[in-house]
């Protein structure tokens, strides 16, 4: 098997034919758990960086927001109140039983309005040229096979004045923060993952996932090569986490 055809999935090589569908079996199997495992595994803060990355996002009123990798659809429920009646938000995910997942838990909450709906890979976005006015990928990044072809396409989908928010697992900043991390990830959150969703295998990509994404100048510099201007990143939870945000011009 020629290198350039193998990717990583987790720890180990795989052919990029075939990450897709790893994938897609790891976000089946969590999908009716995912909400819970979210507030165990970061003992409710992931609520806190995703607010940071609304009040990043400067969406207002009559905005078209793509929420990328938008799951079970934390940052479209927030969108959606923001944009109010004359904007929309699109909630697009690759992995159905995620989409399906979010679509029942805004219906839930009485958000039908301004939500469409749309199973979407990242790397070729489904949407018009210069469409969005913000897109914003939450904790999707990581599992793209071709992380520089979903960047582009992201741009490809703005608007000029536009900007981009990946919001994503990233490397810590202290040498101890990262051992203390490392424990955590690899002993904890597997067992973790057993208990509340049966399912540590999966939990243990995660850890590893998060492992082989690339660090926070490595990603910055990637949203340069794909055309984006004044991009920057700020550190959450000692660099556990990354907001990494992009302009359109």
């Amino acid at each position: 098997m020629a290198e350039s055809e193998q990717t990583h999935f987790g720890f180990s090589q795989v052919q990029k034919s075939q990450k897709a569908s790893l994938v897609a079996n790891v976000f089946d199997s969590v999908a009716a758990k995912y909400d819970v495992m979210n507030d165990l595994m970061s003992m409710g803060v992931h609520r806190l960086w995703k607010r940071y990355t609304i009040d990043s996002s400067g969406v207002r009123a009559g905005h078209k927001v793509l929420d990328l990798a938008g799951g079970t659809g934390d940052l479209t429920a927030k969108f959606s109140r923001l944009v109010g009646p004359t904007g929309s938000v699109t909630l697009a995910d690759i992995n159905l039983s995620m989409l399906k997942v979010g679509r029942d838990k805004l219906r839930d909450k009485g958000l039908v309005e301004n939500i469409d709906y749309v199973q979407a890979d990242a790397e070729a976005l489904p949407f018009p040229d210069n469409h969005f006015d913000v897109v914003t990928m939450a904790f999707g990044l990581r599992n793209v096979t071709e992380k520089q072809n979903a960047l582009n396409s992201i741009y490809r989908v703005l608007k000029p004045g536009g900007r981009l928010l990946v919001l994503e697992f990233s490397k810590p900043q202290s040498e101890h923060l990262s051992k203390a991390y490392d424990l955590y990830s690899f002993h904890i959150l597997p067992r973790m993952g057993q208990l509340v969703a049966n399912d540590a295998q999966s939990y243990k990509y995660l850890a590893e996932s998060i492992r082989m994404h690339p660090d926070q100048e490595t990603l910055k510099e990637m949203f340069e090569q794909a055309g984006f201007e004044q991009c920057t990143y700020h550190n959450m939870t000692g660099g556990i986490v990354a907001l990494h945000r992009g302009f359109k011009f």
